[in-house]
């Protein structure tokens, strides 16, 4: 909710100039500008400051779950219609507010790539302001997951280009599938059943686990089995910097899970927060809990970041991005 800074004016403008004469459909699109979380309003001011301001920040600024300090979910910048030139056609992400009593339709409208690439624009189309505020409504989860997803997919294509195809034997022969690790991960630590995956640089850690064990006839994904075993496993697997510590889920703050659907995949996606066994580290996590091909065993992919001087919402998001690159292996495929 800031205004938009003279960086990313210059590196829009770099783009266009990049991409000028590429705009029509089906040809070459520049590449999309503004910072990763980023989206650009296109409002009016009164729009902007009223009502349906109001609930666009609600649905896509509030607080980021399960983040130790307070963090917007994505940062939403302003641009009135007379403003919105090619300079800011090229974002990532772009909502605009059309109200016009002529409006031939009414509804949200989500398009891909419409002026750059990889691009997400969503388009509320109203007949008056009562209508928008309908239309925001019945988005509900739909609009930010939208976004969420296109910042994911931005994320595992950087990943899937700069892969560090190293990881893809050992995530293989332990899951059955393969996931897309960028440059800079590392293997820590490898098991027959547990692999240790990791990006650690000098103030931060973004961190992917990824284990398995064998399935209950019941009660698999209900949050207290998930966490018994995380537990366990982190106890055994995961120590602390010092003797007898270790990686624990803290119970300050109750986890949660849902069930979700990503490329064929039913999961049980988990949230909480990690923390260390005797000492004062913590931070988020998240991970995903589903049955192994043959329905023997569960398989998790979990992903913490610790990154105590920064925050922490790219970070997890980053990483958290990972799980979703999952799929499981074809036949021939390599």
């Amino acid at each position: 909710m800031k205004p938009l800074s003279k960086a990313f004016a210059f590196l829009a403008l770099a783009a266009i100039v990049a991409g000028c004469g590429h705009q029509k459909k089906g040809t070459l699109l520049p590449n999309v500008s503004g910072k990763a979380g980023e989206i650009v309003v296109v409002i009016d001011k009164d729009n902007w400051e009223g009502n349906i301001g109001n609930a666009l920040r609600e649905m896509l600024a509030g607080d980021c779950p399960y983040l130790a300090q307070r963090e917007p979910l994505f940062t939403l910048a302003n641009v009135p219609p007379g403003s919105f030139t090619n300079l800011f056609k090229i974002h990532r992400n772009i909502i605009i507010l059309n109200i016009n009593p002529q409006n031939q339709t009414a509804g949200m409208v989500y398009r891909k790539d419409q002026w750059a690439r990889p691009q997400s624009v969503a388009q509320i189309n109203a007949y008056d302001e009562e209508g928008a505020l309908d239309i925001l409504a019945d988005a509900g989860e739909k609009l930010p997951e939208f976004f969420e997803q296109s910042e994911r997919d931005r994320i595992v294509a950087n990943a899937a280009l700069y892969e560090e195809t190293s990881m893809r034997p050992a995530v293989e022969k332990l899951t059955g599938g393969i996931m897309y690790f960028p440059s800079g991960y590392k293997l820590r630590k490898s098991t027959a059943t547990f692999l240790w995956v990791a990006d650690e640089k000098q103030y931060s850690n973004q961190t992917v686990l990824i284990y398995r064990y064998p399935a209950l006839p019941e009660g698999n994904f209900t949050v207290e089995n998930i966490i018994e075993v995380r537990n366990r496993i982190m106890q055994e697997n995961v120590p602390g910097m010092f003797d007898g510590t270790y990686m624990t889920t803290s119970t300050a703050v109750q986890p949660t899970v849902r069930s979700l659907r990503y490329h064929g995949i039913d999961f049980v996606e988990t949230r909480g927060f990690w923390e260390v066994e005797g000492d004062f580290m913590g931070g988020p996590f998240v991970s995903h809990s589903f049955y192994s091909q043959d329905g023997r065993d569960i398989i998790v992919l979990e992903a913490f970041v610790y990154a105590p001087k920064y925050d922490k919402r790219q970070y997890l998001r980053q990483v958290e991005s990972l799980l979703y690159s999952f799929e499981w292996k074809e036949p021939g495929k390599k």
